[in-house]
């Protein structure tokens, strides 16, 4: 039988797999897969990042905060080299790249423990829960692929559609 900390963790899991791997993740997709190079590269300023540098640093961040810790693997990460990429890589290439972590951090989110969920962890030197990093994967890919989406609507000047089941609604 389930304890009540077991049923919270499924879910909790549960939900954030399905708002990482069936909601962000497609809508990233779809956002960046028809870009050429020069738009997936493309900074407004010094100061902004480029869809490639989004790309990248998501990779990164879904690595070091879910893949290497849940599996106890050493935090490889180079954050710095995330954002001084200045292009070469191919939409594909990226979707590739983060795609393979997805599907890494798919395999963990789907064996998380309620006890891995309130363990603590140190990740970039922060002392951290399981829950908590899990959370901050989650909340930091949807804000990145906000970002992403923006800059995506700004390049094509159309709107991406992600919505258009809700003027079905009535809940516009």
């Amino acid at each position: 039988m389930p304890t009540p900390d077991s049923e919270l963790a499924a879910i909790f899991l549960e939900f954030s797999r399905n708002k990482l791997l069936n909601q962000y993740w497609p809508r990233l997709k779809t956002c960046v897969e028809s870009m050429t190079v020069e738009q997936i590269w493309w900074r407004p300023n010094q100061a902004s990042n480029s869809i490639g540098n989004l790309t990248l640093h998501l990779n990164g961040n879904i690595t070091q905060w879910l893949v290497a810790s849940f599996n106890k693997n050493e935090d490889l990460r180079n954050r710095p080299e995330e954002f001084a990429e200045q292009g070469g890589l191919t939409a594909a290439e990226l979707l590739s790249r983060l795609g393979a972590t997805i599907a890494e951090a798919e395999k963990v989110l789907s064996r998380i423990s309620a006890e891995e969920l309130l363990a603590p962890y140190e990740i970039q030197g922060f002392h951290v829960r399981g829950l908590d990093a899990v959370y901050q994967v989650v909340e930091h890919f949807g804000l990145h692929y906000g970002q992403i989406a923006y800059i995506a609507k700004s390049i094509s000047g159309k709107d991406l559609g992600f919505y258009r089941e809700l003027n079905k609604t009535g809940r516009i």
